[in-house]
């Protein structure tokens, strides 16, 4: 594997790289690593490769012509990536495709860029390393270096070492132990030493499982699980997010297609799909609002029905998923249940299906953002009915979530619809 690493600090290389396996993977001639510094090939007295931004603002960005000149350098470029907070994440899948070229071209930028025009000159393929800022694309760089040539052959010591680490099987690894078996009272695992060898598999691969779920629930989607495996992990213990989440949907007031305040009759599959929503997701509750007497009658009849009649007795899934509903007057009367239940004021959020257009209108909510306020506190969630929201409700929240489809002219879902999506994207957790 040869790497063609572009950089204006080339020296920045030479500890990392130099040390440990790679060390003698290059002695041996498993991994070239070959320094372009890009300052040779800058013009002028003064061998700059930076200047100022057109357009004005912070910083500098590294000149196009002598980054030209760099890469020309290059005779076999193979793929060339450059680091980059814009770039498709690093992780092991691309590690292991990349670890299938023979030539990787790697430009690091520095400052605030490379002039933009570089990547109509050539195939440049942006990789990031995370979500944070960094001085410059060397360390990453790194990163993406050890990542792919670990996975050659011939690099690892043993060669099934690769295949037992972290991320190799959509897995945190299990973890290790050595010598003394002992340690300030600490034991090894006694099946670790009792020379059982499905036992150990077993234990290893259970640790995996309950390791990934407590420390990387995000990767668990992607992981191969066996019936076996789901039957494990279901057994485990965990705090879901959803605990938090209460969700409401408001009847009145609400608007009709006119803008006029109205009220909306309370249906019975909106409360069949809700409830079910709210019992997967691990919901704290649902409330169903509406003054109106003979609603609130209507409503209370089909819970009646399935929490503790019949329904109850032909279908016990449906009388769970119920248990969790509620009818009340209003959002307000909503609130003080759910602080009375939980000792915590619930913080508002509403959901609209439309851009909140008015003049100095604050930005529309993310998920993350409101993901954040579950992590801390009790939050009521309101979804309308009709055409949404009266503005009477609207300003009761802290702000109003953005629409299912926010890039899209067409929002025109139905309100079981919406809680289903919506509640999804936010829980994010399929563990």
């Amino acid at each position: 594997m040869n790497y063609h690493l572009v950089s204006i600090f080339p020296h920045y290389f030479e500890s990392p790289l130099s040390n440990g396996l790679m060390k003698k993977a290059v002695e041996n001639g498993l991994v070239n690593l070959d320094y372009v510094d890009v300052r040779l090939f800058a013009g002028g007295v003064h061998k700059s490769v930076d200047d100022r931004p057109f357009g004005g603002g912070p910083g500098m960005l590294l000149k196009l012509d002598s980054m030209v000149k760099a890469l020309d350098s290059v005779e076999s470029k193979g793929r060339i990536l450059m680091m980059s907070p814009r770039g498709k994440p690093l992780d092991q899948a691309m590690a292991r495709e990349l670890s299938q070229e023979e030539d990787i071209t790697l430009i690091c930028g520095r400052y605030e860029g490379i002039d933009e025009r570089l990547l109509d000159l050539y195939p440049v393929e942006m990789v990031s390393v995370g979500d944070f800022v960094l001085n410059g694309g060397e360390a990453g760089a790194v990163c993406l270096v050890e990542a792919v040539s670990r996975l050659l052959p011939g690099f690892m010591g043993h060669e099934d070492s690769g295949d037992e680490e972290s991320f190799s099987a959509g897995l945190l690894e299990y973890p290790h132990y050595t010598r003394p078996d002992t340690y300030d009272g600490l034991k090894v695992p006694d099946v670790l030493r009792s020379g059982d060898h499905g036992r150990i598999a077993d234990w290893r691969r259970e640790c995996s499982l309950s390791m990934t779920l407590n420390d990387r629930p995000d990767i668990l989607p992607g992981a191969t699980l066996t019936v076996e495996d789901i039957d494990f992990l279901r057994e485990q213990s965990r705090t879901r997010l959803g605990r938090n989440l209460y969700i409401a949907l408001c009847h009145y007031p609400v608007v009709n297609k006119f803008g006029e305040k109205v009220a909306v009759s309370v249906t019975n599959l909106d409360l069949h799909d809700m409830a079910r929503v709210t019992r997967s997701y691990g919901l704290g509750g649902f409330y169903a609002t509406t003054p109106i007497d003979d609603q609130k009658a209507l409503a209370n009849r089909l819970l009646d029905h399935w929490k503790d009649g019949a329904g109850s007795l032909a279908n016990p899934d449906r009388a769970e998923a119920f248990s969790k509903v509620k009818v009340f007057d209003d959002i307000d009367a909503a609130v003080l249940d759910i602080e009375a239940q939980t000792g915590q004021c619930p913080r508002l959020a509403a959901t609209s299906a439309r851009l909140d257009r008015r003049k100095k209108a604050e930005p529309a909510m993310t998920y993350q953002e409101l993901r954040s306020w579950l992590a801390n506190s009790p939050v009521l969630l309101i979804f309308g009915t009709g055409h949404g929201l009266a503005e009477e409700v609207l300003s009761k929240t802290e702000g109003i979530v953005r629409p299912v489809r926010y890039l899209d002219d067409y929002n025109h879902l139905s309100v079981r619809s919406a809680v289903a999506i919506i509640v999804d994207r936010l829980i994010a957790d399929e563990y």
